[in-house]
């Protein structure tokens, strides 16, 4: 289950506005949207008889969102009805028997796992808010429960329960909109009981450490504005102790406590504390010491490790995210199963995406750069492989362009990693326009190689991409990821700079024809990028993006404000004078005079990351000095699109703006 920890609270700037308000109208300025009209004839600028449509590449697979039962005995998916609605049904691995276990109504489901071999679990929020409800129901359909039916209070599941079957632990903030309590919860009953209470609003519990039994062993905390403050106690009758104070731009977080031994003070531990990079420790807790170091390379953080739950618990595999993915096998058995994987499928990137408890069956997701994602299911009883589905088998791997990992050096000498995709049909000695995709985030968070869809549409209708893991990238040590502190709108865009002039002395890139887009931060970078350097882009597309530090700060919810003065640290500080100055000359909506390139700008209605006004911002300040700026609001839709339909009008609009300006 998915756990927060405190290094990784400040990638989401979570601002909990909805579109619309309790008398049912609108957020916005409705004034300023473009009208489905308007917007369709900038999508009438793309002609031409291209193989695949733009539906092809974002249509939602048939089937998806594969996953074991925890027994083995039942794959479950999402499965695509002739509405859009995508469904989860319930496969028996052996009798191949399908059943509908949940509807998708007029929410969309954001997310589902199994609870335990018969319940499964789910989550929605109400049109993109990310105030996100938890669901539960038998695989038969029947027993439907809605676990936290609260209105404005947003859940998360901490721990699943092995041995409890029927209970999770999950976190609300349903006591108090500002801060988040821990809950343990019948996923039968519905019923909740608080397991502690967080009454601090000024320096509240951040991370809450679980053991298996579902018992509160440890907690982080923000102390002084600037600490991270681990706690721990060594039974439930002794108090917490502080085991490790660190500042907070460093890591040192529980990734859960070794099972291997009766000793239940040992646990897995991922830090940089005494390395530049993150890497995986074996700690006493209880003594406070470093048992053994495990695994770190050099260059790259540790992502992840597997723990096999039949072998005593032993480690099978380390993963890092290098120019790709990197699996390191480490136990006997695996080294097997891995060698085999790689046979069987050559030249492919896979991924473990389940395995059942007894580990007799994985469910392996493949790709690549011209592949989506197919999934196998193989049985070590059997030695067999068994392909389940391909998610998009409608584009082929050979018409698909390759992506080719780029490195250079900064202009100040920071080396600096990034892919580039290139049209499949450029002939010798061609030029081809080119399109920057900046990455969110920006810190804590990087691009990485794989099959991209956009990247893809684009190249198949003549243009190339370049993706930029600039500085604050994560993934690449601390130090890497603390240059890009206080360095937005300046050097994380000179970055992409140095990116374009790099790949411009490739020789195949059309100078003159350079587009930039974004999303989230991506799109803050957009803008940034066209106030900066208005004459190497030719146009930009901004989606989802912030365009005014000011008031991006200004509109963070009460329980974001202990975190303000480390949003502070890692952006600007509005209280000192030199940094309020930097966040005027960063803030496009402040520039908007320097901007004189086209510019398309898209945006959620309910984002409650970045508020419709960031855009309402841009588009009436460039709209004020006679620009032309179409304007895509979708009002059910938060930060980013998920609906197909929108997706779809989105990428078919952004391909005529760019046929408009860049061919």
């Amino acid at each position: 289950m998915k756990k927060i920890s405190i290094k990784l609270i400040f990638i989401l700037i979570v601002i909990n506005i909805s579109a619309q308000t309790k008398s049912g109208k609108l957020t916005g300025d409705t004034s300023l949207p473009s009208t489905t009209e308007e917007l369709a004839k900038i999508a009438a600028f793309e002609k031409g008889d291209y193989k695949y449509s733009v539906e092809d590449y974002f249509i939602k697979p048939k089937q998806s969102h594969f996953r074991l039962s925890p027994d083995g005995k039942y794959l479950s998916y999402r499965e695509k009805d002739e509405n859009g609605k995508k469904h989860i049904y319930i496969k028996d691995t052996e009798t191949n028997i399908v059943t509908r276990a949940l509807e998708e109504d007029k929410e969309l489901i954001t997310w589902y796992g199994w609870a335990n071999n018969n319940r499964l679990v789910y989550t929605h929020d109400q049109g993109g808010n990310e105030n996100y409800q938890l669901f539960a129901v038998d695989i038969d359909g029947s027993n439907f429960k809605p676990l936290t039916p609260f209105e404005n209070v947003q859940v998360e599941i901490l721990e699943s329960l092995e041995e409890q079957p029927d209970y999770m632990i999950i976190e609300m903030n349903k006591d108090n909109p500002q801060i988040f309590e821990p809950y343990k919860i019948n996923i039968v009953t519905g019923e909740v009981h608080k397991l502690y209470d967080n009454k601090n609003v000024n320096s509240p519990i951040s991370l809450y450490v679980f053991d298996k039994d579902g018992n509160l062993r440890g907690f982080s905390k923000l102390e002084n504005e600037k600490y991270s403050v681990l706690y721990y106690r060594t039974s439930e009758n002794t108090p917490f102790e502080i085991i490790k104070s660190t500042n907070w731009k460093e890591s040192f977080d529980i990734n859960e406590f070794n099972p291997a031994t009766e000793y239940k003070h040992d646990a897995y531990i991922i830090s940089d504390l005494d390395s530049d990079t993150k890497e995986i420790l074996l700690y006493d807790l209880k003594e406070k010491k470093i048992i053994k170091k495990i695994y770190r390379d050099n260059t790259y953080d540790v992502d992840q490790f597997y723990l096999s739950k039949n072998r005593n618990h032993e480690i099978d595999y380390y993963s890092y995210t290098g120019v790709k993915n990197v699996i390191i096998p480490v136990s006997d058995t695996y080294k097997k199963l891995h060698k085999k994987f790689e046979n069987q499928f050559k030249g492919k990137q896979f991924f473990i995406s389940s395995v059942s408890d007894k580990e007799d069956k994985y469910l392996i997701k493949v790709t690549s750069d011209k592949l989506y994602r197919t999934y196998y299911l193989y049985n070590t009883e059997k030695d067999s492989f068994k392909k389940i589905f391909d998610l998009m088998p409608q584009l082929k791997e050979e018409d698909m362009a390759e992506m080719q990992p780029i490195q250079f050096e900064s202009r100040d000498g920071l080396t600096i990693h990034g892919y580039v995709t290139i049209p499949k049909q450029l002939k010798d000695g061609e030029k081809v326009p080119m399109i920057v995709l900046p990455h969110g985030g920006p810190h804590s968070t990087r691009d990485s190689w794989g099959f991209r869809r956009s990247d893809q549409l684009f190249a198949s209708r003549g243009y190339a991409t370049l993706r930029v893991n600039f500085r604050g990238s994560g993934g690449y040590g601390k130090m890497f990821e603390r240059a890009g502190y206080n360095q937005v709108g300046r050097k994380m865009l000179d970055d992409l700079e140095d990116a374009v002039a790099y790949i411009k002395k490739q020789g195949w890139i059309n100078e003159n024809k350079i587009a930039i887009y974004g999303s989230s931060y991506g799109g803050l970078a957009t803008l940034g990028s066209l106030v900066k350097t208005p004459d190497l882009y030719a146009c930009g597309v901004d989606n989802v993006g912030p365009s005014n530090l000011f008031t991006l700060l200004n509109s963070m919810p009460p329980y974001w404000k202990p975190y303000i003065d480390l949003w502070c640290e890692r952006w600007y500080n509005p209280e000192i004078a030199e940094e309020k100055n930097i966040m005027k000359e960063v803030s496009p909506a402040l520039n908007a005079d320097k901007i004189t390139k086209p510019i398309f700008v898209i945006q959620g209605a309910n984002d409650p990351r970045v508020n419709i006004n960031e855009a309402d911002q841009i588009v009436r300040n460039l709209r004020q000095r006679g620009y032309d700026v179409p304007y895509m609001v979708k009002y059910n839709e938060g930060h980013g699109f998920r609906r197909e339909e929108n997706r779809i009008e989105l990428y078919k609009t952004m391909m005529g703006f760019f046929a408009k300006h860049l061919k």
